[in-house]
């Protein structure tokens, strides 16, 4: 039986997770995927050549961060041999019938939005925590020109992409922070990652796109006033063990949206718990800029029962009439 993605399980809850929202279909990546291959298999985990020239092990029945025993960029010469992967005209980053899709979602009445990307977790991805800290260090004009090179992408794949359609939110990812701060100092954040972030969040505002969504998992205070410079401003997914949502209110206002910081351990427990997250969560959500949800994945912990008595009574809380 074909195992059910993210995207099938929030359709089925009816959540409003960003796994069921629609985004535009172009690529603003990596592109064209390098096909990998498996090296080794066992019955519980997989050696897989990625395609890009890194190694790495992964669970088959856990969603976890793969373990790789070599990455694909360990020095200049490798990234020049990956740099053409990151051309903007390269076939295929649209769809042939670009006009077809864009007139499609013309009166769309939901919230539509088009993936930016990374410019520190792809990178951290391809070189790992200890490679691309050195870099830092030894070579910050190599992840100059690296952070250059996609940021340039983004700025020339933008105006085509949202030349007629309007997008509601872009969306971005980076999962730079762990439980005690980030993996990056904030000295070096705001050098080479806020300005450029200015840049191609300042094109976005041209087309209309004021809602920039960052995905950063761990402990975010420390960087979340250079994203707002950046104009990155919303948070997501707010894990409540590592981050106060009511502290980022409190110093940020409305400068900065919300989303996650219910704590999927109330799920666990039960009815009383879970109706005691929604109390300590409704003078939040009261304030606005606040959209209500798991503050990261659910536990497999967490009963069928007990994770639909949570969205009934979410649901009754923010007052969804239509699920």
């Amino acid at each position: 039986m074909e195992r059910e993605s993210n995207r099938d399980i929030e359709l089925y809850f009816k959540l409003e997770g960003l796994e069921s929202t629609q985004h535009l279909p172009v690529v603003t990546g990596f592109w064209p995927d390098l096909p990998g291959r498996i090296l080794k298999e066992t019955e519980d985990s997989m050696t897989v050549e990625d395609g890009m020239g890194g190694i790495y092990e992964q669970k088959k029945w856990h969603s976890t961060v793969p373990f790789y025993i070599r990455y694909p960029i360990k020095d200049r010469s490798d990234w020049q041999k990956l740099i053409s992967f990151f051309d903007p005209a390269t076939p295929g980053r649209f769809p042939l019938n670009l006009e077809e899709v864009s007139e499609s979602y013309r009166d769309h009445d939901y919230p539509l939005g088009i993936g930016i990307g990374s410019l520190y977790g792809w990178l951290r991805n391809w070189m790992g925590v200890h490679n691309i800290s050195l870099a830092f260090y030894k070579d910050p004009d190599w992840i100059a020109e690296m952070m250059d090179t996609l940021t340039d992408l983004w700025l020339k794949i933008i105006p085509r992409a949202l030349k007629n359609v309007r997008v509601d939110f872009s969306t971005w990812w980076e999962d730079m922070c762990y439980s005690r701060g980030p993996l990056l100092s904030v000295k070096f954040f705001e050098e080479f990652m806020v300005p450029r972030y200015r840049k191609v969040t300042s094109l976005l505002a041209e087309y209309g796109v004021n809602i920039n969504i960052l995905d950063c998992d761990g402990r975010i205070t420390e960087l979340v006033p250079g994203w707002i410079k950046g104009g990155i401003n919303c948070m997501f997914p707010i894990e409540i063990a590592h981050t106060n949502v009511y502290e980022l209110r409190e110093r940020f206002g409305n400068k900065v949206l919300l989303m996650g910081a219910v704590n999927k351990l109330s799920l666990m427990k039960g009815r009383d718990e879970i109706d005691g997250e929604i109390d300590r969560l409704t003078p939040l959500l009261r304030q606005g800029g606040y959209i209500p949800t798991v503050d990261h994945r659910v536990p497999p912990e967490v009963s069928l029962e007990n994770y639909n008595y949570y969205l009934k009574r979410k649901r009754e809380w923010i007052r969804r009439t239509d699920a």
